[in-house]
């Protein structure tokens, strides 16, 4: 576009190389394409595990707000101690 409205040799030289970075661009997630896959794989197997994540840190906080009762007192007591 750049090159269309100024004519100069500087703004066809910036379009061109404009132009090569989109090929080269292209050219690089074409190649990772199956990264690209991977990743998303990786998003959808965390995002399942992060609602599992936060219902055992609920139940943990559950059991330490639990009040604790007083236990028995376990094991021999000699009478008259």
């Amino acid at each position: 576009m750049l090159a269309s409205v100024l004519r100069s040799p500087t703004a066809v030289r910036a379009s061109i190389r404009i132009a090569r970075a989109f090929v080269k661009l292209r050219a690089m997630l074409a190649a990772h394409h199956e990264l690209r896959a991977k990743f998303a794989e990786l998003e959808r197997r965390i995002v399942g595990h992060d609602e599992s994540i936060s219902s055992l840190f609920a139940a943990i906080r559950r059991l330490m707000n639990q009040p604790s009762k007083p236990r028995p007192v376990i094991g021999f007591r000699p009478e008259g101690g």
